[in-house]
């Protein structure tokens, strides 16, 4: 969803209400059993892309980790941003 569409969190209840997730996005988060938009909160962006490339048995594209950090911030924050915003902060925290 794009994020100026997106409730506040606590009334986000599906995952296509977060921001920049679509159905691609929603079966990942799920592939990790992640189901609901709360269960985002306070979890660790990397640990989940690197939990997503263990369960798919490939690396995903780092734009992947990007989106996991957005949806991260949004829940912890109530700040809907785009994903490629968070670009510059994967690339001075991580590599991937």
């Amino acid at each position: 969803m794009h994020p100026s569409r997106c409730p506040a969190p606590e009334r986000a209840l599906d995952l296509l209400q977060l921001p920049n997730v679509g159905e691609r996005t929603a079966a990942d988060l799920r592939l990790l059993g992640l189901n609901r938009p709360a269960d985002l909160r306070g979890r660790d962006p990397h640990q989940l892309y690197l939990q997503l490339c263990d369960a798919t048995g490939e690396r995903q594209d780092p734009c992947v980790l990007d989106v996991l950090m957005s949806v991260c911030h949004y829940m912890d924050t109530g700040e809907a941003r785009n994903w490629w915003g968070f670009t510059a902060e994967r690339k001075r925290k991580w590599t991937v």
